[in-house]
């Protein structure tokens, strides 16, 4: 290509999503697919949204819907959201929220904000996909993230200095975590307080999948924690990504940031120079929808995605061949499978398009260093519970031959 030799460095590290590449094949016919992580259609609140754009369009509306707007999103829905995350134990001002195009712009942005080049990000092994392609660009090495576990806060430091890096940031879903569906307890959270405030890093902490809760208590998230320590927001280095894609809207692309005001000030310089607002009448529709249905909503996605992760653990339980393991999520969207070390699970995904018509996630993209060669990632979002039995019975047949 003639302009592919002025690329940028940072081009190297961006590579194809796999998910987004697997999502192409939903369309074929037959095909059981818990490849994306995706909400069901069938759940989204299309009717509460058909009458909010419709009231957003409203003659007293319209002008403020379709206009240029304010880069940190619309102060009735910023007012909701400092709401909800004071239930969750975050007390913050509406300057301390800012609306993103999506927690992934979010992530981006983040990216941007802390990360130079060799600068180190510490990490889950495996984490999620979506973070690791949005770091990426910013050219980090990375480090594996285990809070609670054995392993001091000199070793980061020390592996750091030895790569002529820093540390940065520590990043990772506490709830339900996208690929592996675990959550990190309340002392691994207090650890990684710990951990951070000895390095002297910031933490990232993704909430995507919070609200998606089946069963067990509610753990507070991280920023809620130090909140509790420090007692101040602006005192804290947690930094908080919420999202309505899971909960309310995924097309509508809306999620927030909530953070100390010098942070979220930055983060505004960057929305400007980007894309200079999140469009302001799915702000509106998103704002009507939540005010309006927000936790009734909810509690019917935790019902229906409840029965189907119950679904697929019994399936699992059933049909899974000897030597393989898997996690039991408590919430979100997903259990993780770890097969045999000789299994190779993007060749058992190619036989598994071919022979059963079935797809899944290879584990290597959630690894920072390739590894995980052996595992793989399962949704059970979008299937019925019926589908969601025989697609594993049909993995489970495959897997029998691998």
């Amino acid at each position: 290509m003639l302009l592919k030799q002025l690329f940028a460095t940072r081009t190297h590290r961006m590579e194809a999503s796999e998910i987004r590449e697997l999502l192409k094949l939903l369309n074929r016919p037959g095909l059981l697919s818990f490849a994306g992580g995706i909400p069901d259609p069938d759940l989204f609140p299309a009717a509460a949204f058909s009458a909010a754009f419709q009231a957003a369009l409203e003659p007293e509306y319209q002008a403020q819907a379709l206009q240029y707007s304010v880069s940190e999103g619309y102060l009735p829905l910023r007012q909701w959201i400092q709401r909800e995350m004071a239930r969750m134990g975050v007390p913050c001002d509406t300057d301390n929220i800012l609306i993103t195009s999506g927690s992934q712009q979010a992530l981006d942005y983040l990216g941007k904000l802390f990360l130079s080049p060799n600068d180190t990000a510490l990490v889950g092994w495996p984490t999620y996909l979506g973070a690791l392609a949005a770091f990426n660009a910013y050219e980090p090495r990375y480090d594996q993230l285990n809070p609670g576990g054995n392993r001091s806060p000199a070793s980061y430091r020390d592996a750091a200095a030895e790569a002529n890096s820093r540390v940065k940031f520590a990043y990772l879903s506490p709830d339900f975590a996208n690929p592996t569906g675990e959550t990190l307890s309340l002392s691994g959270r207090k650890a990684l307080l710990d951990l951070t405030e000895e390095l002297g890093c910031a933490v990232i902490e993704d909430g995507a999948y919070h609200a998606l809760r089946y069963e067990g208590e509610t753990i507070p998230p991280v920023l809620a924690l130090e909140i509790a320590q420090k007692g101040s927001l602006e005192q804290c280095r947690t930094v908080y990504c919420g999202s309505f894609s899971k909960t309310l809207s995924p097309g509508l692309r809306l999620g927030w940031v909530v953070a100390s005001k010098p942070v979220i000030a930055q983060l505004v310089l960057m929305k400007q120079a980007a894309d200079l607002h999140s469009p302001t009448l799915n702000q509106m529709a998103v704002h009507q929808v939540a005010e309006a249905c927000f936790d009734a909503h909810v509690a019917g996605l935790r019902q229906a995605y409840g029965a189907r992760r119950d679904a697929m653990l019994s399936a699992l339980q059933t049909y899974m061949p000897e030597g393989v393991t898997w996690t039991r999520p408590k919430g979100g969207m997903f259990v993780w499978l770890t097969l045999p070390q000789h299994v190779d699970t993007a060749e058992v995904l190619v036989r598994a398009l071919d022979q059963e018509n079935i797809a899944f996630v290879p584990g290597q993209a959630f690894f920072a260093d390739g590894a995980g060669c052996n595992t793989l990632r399962l949704s059970f979002s979008v299937l019925d519970e019926a589908e969601i039995r025989t697609g594993i019975e049909r993995l489970g047949r495959l897997l029998s031959g691998a």
